[in-house]
């Protein structure tokens, strides 16, 4: 048997994968766009308390600047129009600005706009408003998900707001801080791997080195994230990597090791993964499914945020 992308997907099957966050996104994508609104402004303002300084800075809000301020000298009736045509997919300039951008400035720029509503600057949710029993179901669901899974359904959300035409956007990439020498660089431990691959892999994300992550990839290999179908080729994983990846800090814990058919390796690891949203006060349990092909090289990674810290220590049961 050769491996292919589709049969990689199956190592390690009996990751326990927290499938409540595409069904909450789900859940909200089927509400209207009046109680999309609420919905966000009502879970950024609890979500807010917790959010560090350093978040803002994390996504580089510079390239969203222009167009925030060109809300924010709106009359208030506009700039609750701007926001729903963000939630409608409408084709308007601020809708196609908006695609463009990564999901750590989509993720400020709601922010940014769900303050300003707090202070007024920005048209808020009416005194008094009250959402529908759908929409409160949805909130009530993801006020029970633990801190890493609620930024994982917020990042779900607001990924696909705005307007993309069918020929593509161009995204705004976050810019790449140049990797440290080797030298300063964190070496990573992991409980049970000693797989070079593996763990260069981590070290080189850490600095944001992701041409080097990259690097570690097979030609053709293939990168699935979270709750996405898998990015295939060295040339979109690092564009990927870049849009996606900057501001997070790999913390692997423990993992296992086992050999696979034709001389590939199949390697799982846990552990959690911190953002700049959170910083240190909230970190997303995740499983790295590694399938390391005969040439030393990452043929295939998935990338799954677990059902419950109880999942991280489930590898002890697999030695």
């Amino acid at each position: 048997m050769s491996f292919t992308i589709d049969s990689a997907r199956s190592i390690f099957p009996n990751t326990q994968v927290a499938n409540a966050v595409p069904a909450i996104v789900e859940s909200f994508n089927q509400l209207i766009g009046e109680d999309q609104l609420a919905l966000l402004w009502f879970a950024y303002t609890e979500m807010g308390a917790t959010i560090t300084p350093a978040a803002m800075g994390a996504a580089n809000m510079v390239f969203a600047e222009k167009t925030l301020t060109e809300i924010k000298q709106m009359p208030a009736l506009k700039q609750t129009q701007v926001m729903c045509d963000l939630i409608n997919h409408t084709d308007t300039d601020i809708c196609h600005t908006y695609a463009s951008f990564g999901t750590n400035i989509k993720l400020g720029f709601w922010y940014q706009l769900s303050e300003w509503m707090k202070q007024g600057i920005v048209a808020p949710i009416p005194e008094g408003y009250k959402m529908s029993a759908k929409a409160s179901d949805v909130l009530q669901a993801i006020r029970q998900l633990e801190g890493g899974q609620q930024l994982s359904v917020f990042q779900e959300i607001v990924i696909n707001m705005g307007y993309s035409p069918t020929d593509g956007t161009q995204k705004i990439t976050q810019p790449v801080i140049p990797p440290k020498n080797i030298a300063p660089r964190t070496k990573v431990k992991i409980q049970g791997i000693d797989n070079v691959t593996v763990l260069s892999y981590m070290e080189n994300m850490n600095v944001f080195d992701f041409e080097a992550s990259v690097a570690l990839f097979a030609q053709n290999g293939g990168l699935q994230p979270p709750f996405h179908e898998p990015i295939v080729g060295q040339e979109s994983i690092l564009s990927y990597m870049r849009e996606e990846c900057y501001g997070l800090k790999l913390l692997p814990e423990q993992g296992v090791s086992e050999s696979a058919a034709e001389e590939f390796t199949q390697i799982k690891v846990t552990g959690k993964v911190q953002t700049a949203w959170f910083g240190d006060n909230v970190g997303i349990n995740l499983a790295w499914r590694f399938l390391i092909d005969p040439q030393g090289k990452i043929f295939f990674l998935a990338i799954d945020i677990l059902a419950s810290p109880e999942e991280l220590l489930n590898l002890s049961l697999l030695r």
